[in-house]
C-alpha cells in the first residue's frame, strides 16, 4: 500500500503531510501547518523531515510526491513545485499536482461536513480564482472548473442554486464586489480558511491510484490566468 508526501506554499501558510496506508490497518496521516508569510523557502524542506521523522519513513520509503500546483501566489507555487520536483527527480518517484481549490474544498468538507461549496481565493488585480464542488463521504466533485474571473461575474453551478451553499477561501473577502444572486445564496463564508498540505495528500493518494502520477518534469504548476474565464457573458 503506498506511502505519499505533499507539500503546499500556495498561500501565506505552508505546510507538509505524509499519509501511509497498510493492508488491515488504519492510515498514518501526520502533517505540519504553519502561516509564514515570506518564509517558505525557510520552512518547507523543514516541514518535510519533521513528518518524515515523525512516521519512521525515509525518503526512499516514498512511492510517491505530490504538491499544491494552484492556482495561487505565483511565488509560493514555484517554491512547492521546485521542491517537490527536487525531491521526485532524485528519489525516481512519480509526482501529482493537486489543486488548491479542491484542498480547499475538502477541508471544509472534513471540519465541518459542508456538502456544497464555493471556493475562491484572492488572485488580486481585481480578481478571484474559483471553482464550485459537491463533497460527500470524503470525496470532492467539480461543478464548475476552476477559473479566474472578476467578483462580479461569479455564479453559482446552473441547477444547483437551490442547495446550501458555503464560501471558502481569501476570494470571499470581496464579497461586497459579489452579485446579489451569489450573496443569496451563500449561508456561510470562511474567507480565513487556507489549503493544506493535509487534504492535497489524500487527493493525492486517490489520483495515485487511479494512476495519475507523471515524471516530475511533465508536471507544471496551474496559473489560471491564461484560462477562459468560468462564466462568459451570455
Amino acid at each position: 500500500m503506498p506511502t505519499l508526501l505533499a507539500l503546499d506554499a500556495s498561500s501565506s501558510a505552508c505546510s507538509a503531510a505524509l499519509l501511509r496506508r497498510r493492508d488491515g490497518q488504519a492510515d498514518t496521516l501526520i502533517s505540519r501547518f504553519e502561516l509564514t508569510p515570506r518564509a517558505h523557502t525557510r520552512r518547507l524542506l523543514p516541514m518535510v523531515d519533521e513528518v518524515l521523522g515523525e512516521a519512521g519513513v525515509a525518503p526512499a520509503d516514498l512511492d510517491a510526491v505530490a504538491y499544491g500546483r494552484g492556482p495561487g501566489s505565483f511565488t509560493g507555487l514555484r517554491i512547492a513545485a521546485g521542491t517537490a520536483q527536487g525531491l521526485a527527480f532524485g528519489l525516481d518517484r512519480p509526482l501529482l499536482g493537486v489543486s488548491t481549490l479542491a484542498a480547499l474544498a475538502l477541508g471544509a468538507h472534513r471540519r465541518h461536513h459542508y456538502r456544497y461549496l464555493v471556493t475562491a481565493l484572492d488572485a488580486r488585480m481585481g480578481e478571484v480564482y474559483a471553482a464550485a464542488w459537491r463533497c460527500q463521504e470524503g470525496r470532492v466533485e467539480a461543478l464548475e472548473a476552476e477559473a479566474v474571473l472578476p467578483p462580479s461575474r461569479l455564479r453559482l453551478p446552473p441547477g444547483h442554486e437551490d442547495h446550501d451553499w458555503v464560501g471558502v477561501g481569501s476570494g470571499w473577502g470581496l464579497w461586497d464586489e459579489m452579485p446579489p444572486q451569489v450573496q443569496a445564496g451563500i449561508s456561510q463564508c470562511l474567507p480565513e480558511l487556507e489549503a493544506a498540505a493535509e487534504e492535497m495528500v489524500l487527493l493525492a493518494a486517490e489520483a495515485f491510484a487511479a494512476g495519475e502520477g507523471r515524471p516530475a518534469h511533465e508536471v507544471q504548476p496551474v496559473y489560471l490566468r491564461d484560462q477562459v474565464a468560468w462564466q462568459k457573458n451570455r
